[in-house]
């Protein structure tokens, strides 16, 4: 066996799987990369209104109660695609309007459900959330959730 394969040789062997496994991780990778940009932005650009809503998400810890594709806490609805379900996707207008109104309800005080809290938003923040939110309803995630619901 020491005939056959000497040192030489398992360096070469090292070497050349170390190369061959290291072309195949940039591959994929780029592949990676190429898919998530090409599905997560296949709708609407990411503008200055979409990233103040995504700042207003963070700042008001929307992800400790509501899940966005399925990231997040499992206490209130799914929003990754609220303005579908709303029917308000292809209007920005519409979007605010009805956001707007919906948060300006809360807490409802309805017995027996659960309570959002009140959140004072600037008009700019609410238009902003409003973009986030049918910015990430445009996202492919391939039949998430599994039903309209969330």
């Amino acid at each position: 066996m020491s005939e056959i394969f000497t040192k030489s040789r398992a360096r070469n062997v090292f070497y050349g799987g170390s190369i061959f496994f290291a072309a195949i991780f940039v591959a994929l990778t780029v592949h990676s990369h190429r898919y998530v940009v090409k599905t997560s932005t296949a709708g609407m650009p990411l503008t200055d209104e979409v990233v103040r809503g995504k700042h207003v998400w963070e700042r008001n810890s929307c992800i400790n109660c509501h899940t966005l594709h399925g990231e997040g806490a499992y206490f209130a609805p799914e929003v990754g695609n609220v303005m579908t379900r709303w029917g308000v996707q292809d209007d920005p207008e519409m979007a605010y309007e009805v956001l707007d109104a919906w948060m300006k309800a809360q807490p409802s005080r309805i017995e027996g459900r659960r309570q959002m809290p009140f959140f004072d938003l600037t008009e700019e923040d609410t238009r902003g959330l409003a973009e986030f939110l049918r910015w990430a309803d445009q996202t492919d995630t391939q039949d998430w959730p599994p039903n309209d619901a969330g």
